[in-house]
């Protein structure tokens, strides 16, 4: 197979690592996710990921938990760690050479976040694992994605989910939701199409980046969408 995309940003959400656990990590889930990244490096595709915090901590209402926003921000940043590092072993136990980068100094663990290298290491066939976030609060993983990709040159940001693509109402809410297999970005702000936040959105359309989106549960997804079939919506300029 002939991939379509050389260098790709993988934006995963935290909460599809739970599987159908209500909290922490489904190995199989990380297994699958490790299998179907190695069948895309095998082809020569650089990539790299952002992973969300969501099955360890999401920012919950100030009101509710007490905890000031950016507070909350910091330690969602954490959780993104822990999951770059689960989704590192993962990888590195089936071959694939990692490096995790933290927009937050902790050497034990991750490399500081340092563009340059982490061309670098695309360039020589390893998965970069981008953790906490941008290192600031009030933004969240998808701007993280966005920005990260458009920093290391990617082609596109592959954003995999539970969901097959962009509805026109949440299927799994209304039955009679249609499917996009191709959708602008000003139509997707239009129709109020919840496909990043805007700040993200904003980023990858300011930059023509454009988004796919995929069901990424589903084994052998990404290899297809890097294959070039009509898998989940792309969204371009």
């Amino acid at each position: 197979m002939l991939p379509k995309y050389k260098r790709v940003l993988l934006k995963l959400s935290g909460e599809a690592l739970m599987g159908d656990k209500n909290f922490g990590f489904d190995n199989s889930v990380i297994a699958q996710y490790a299998q179907d990244i190695k069948s895309v490096v095998n082809l020569g595709v650089q990539v790299a990921i952002v992973i969300g915090g969501g099955n360890i901590y999401r920012g919950m209402n100030e009101a509710e938990t007490g905890i000031e926003r950016a507070h909350g921000d910091y330690m969602g940043m954490l959780a993104t760690v822990i999951n770059g590092m689960a989704l590192q072993a993962g990888l590195e136990k089936i071959g694939v050479y990692t490096r995790l980068q933290s927009a937050i100094k902790m050497e034990q663990v991750a490399e500081p976040y340092i563009r340059r290298r982490a061309i670098r290491h695309v360039e020589k066939g390893r998965v970069v694992i981008f953790g906490a976030g941008t290192g600031n609060p009030y933004f969240t993983t998808d701007t993280a994605g966005s920005l990260r990709a458009i920093e290391i040159n990617a082609n596109v940001i592959l954003k995999g989910t539970r969901v097959n693509g962009i509805y026109t109402a949440d299927p799994e809410k209304d039955p009679t939701a249609k499917k996009y297999e191709v959708v602008s970005f000003q139509e997707c702000i239009s129709k109020n199409l919840r496909v990043m936040d805007m700040t993200a959105f904003t980023l990858c359309m300011e930059n023509k980046l454009p988004i796919i989106v995929f069901d990424m549960n589903k084994p052998g997804n990404l290899l297809k969408v890097i294959g070039g079939e009509k898998v989940g919506t792309l969204v371009k300029d």
